[in-house]
């Protein structure tokens, strides 16, 4: 039997993990892509609890870095980069539920070489930024196009990556905020946590009627922290799952595998970001798994995992987690 049929997804929600409806969002059905995260766009598309939904998202540039010669500094016009498809929304959410997203698969789209990465001006972990200013010249502007296929990511002549695809982006909308895409928060949004993958399962808190989903910025693979700013970008067709689970009022974005559960935290300071990842997971823990709040720090000191989403974006998004095999 699949884990699937014991996570919170399947125990908890509507459709008690059941298909029940089929829908397709592709590039032309989402005409204007968003690039806010709020309460105020009309939904493209709306759904029940247990629709399979196949998305066609865009890359973070929104297809306009087409060559090695384009430069994003020029081609992209921040801040309308990261598109997003969406809002999607769920028949019957409501404030205080929980939207369950699984991610079914990540495939790259387009003709070949599908990613792109860069090194952008301004922009980087290792760089001065608006935020972290120093007097010292950008480093040189470059992209490389990448070729993406599902048996790997050819990088270079000497190196060829496995294929980890995942969605960089994906949230719900606040309650009345209009936030960037390019910002993670407690919504979700701009994560960049390649645990985001095929496999698992997401669990957002509903801040507004039919919760109004979001998603794009897909990876071909990211190493932690998303070290240079860019990932392999690429163009994708996401095929995901939603389910709601009533009156479960979690502070932030949750994550489940086969393997483990996990908070995630977006702030800066990165330690604050830390802070809120391991005490969402704590409280998880002492909520759901039966632990004394005492006795899951003192487990989390020991046996609990810290990934690095990304340490570039306006805020720095960190996950705790911790393996299932000390829950039991």
């Amino acid at each position: 039997m699949s884990w699937l049929s014991g996570s919170h997804m399947a125990r908890r929600g509507l459709a008690r993990g059941a298909e029940t409806a089929r829908h397709r969002l592709s590039e032309a059905d989402q005409g204007a892509f968003q690039y806010v995260y709020g309460p105020y766009a009309e939904p493209v598309l709306r759904v029940a609890p247990g629709a399979v939904i196949e998305v066609e998202t865009l890359d973070a540039f929104g297809g306009a870095v087409k060559t090695e010669a384009d430069r994003p500094s020029q081609v992209a016009t921040p801040p309308f980069v990261n598109p997003q498809n969406g809002p999607i929304a769920v028949e019957g959410a409501e404030k205080g539920d929980v939207l369950c997203v699984r991610l079914i698969s990540v495939a790259p789209r387009g003709p070949q070489p599908v990613g792109t990465t860069a090194l952008i001006p301004g922009f980087g972990g290792l760089v001065a930024t608006r935020e972290t200013a120093m007097l010292h010249a950008p480093l040189p502007e470059i992209v490389r196009k990448v070729p993406v296929t599902e048996e790997g990511v050819v990088l270079s002549d000497r190196v060829t990556l496995p294929y980890e695809p995942f969605v960089g982006t994906i949230g719900v909308s606040p309650e009345i905020e209009a936030v960037t895409s390019l910002q993670p928060d407690y919504w979700g949004g701009n994560m960049d946590l390649p645990d985001v993958a095929p496999g698992a399962v997401l669990y957002f808190p509903v801040q507004r009627a039919g919760a109004h989903l979001f998603l794009g910025d897909c990876h071909a693979r990211q190493g932690d922290g998303e070290l240079g700013g860019v990932a392999i970008e690429m163009p994708a067709t996401v095929v995901l799952q939603v389910d709601l689970i009533r009156g479960w009022p979690i502070p932030g974005v949750r994550l489940e595998t086969e393997e483990a559960i996990m908070a995630v935290g977006s702030a800066r300071p990165m330690e604050d970001a830390a802070r809120m990842a391991y005490r969402d997971l704590i409280r998880w823990m002492a909520e759901d798994y039966g632990f004394d709040e005492i006795e899951a720090y003192l487990l989390c000191t020991q046996a609990g995992r810290l990934r690095v989403g990304n340490m570039v974006d306006p805020k720095f998004s960190l996950a705790a987690s911790i393996r299932k095999q000390w829950l039991a």
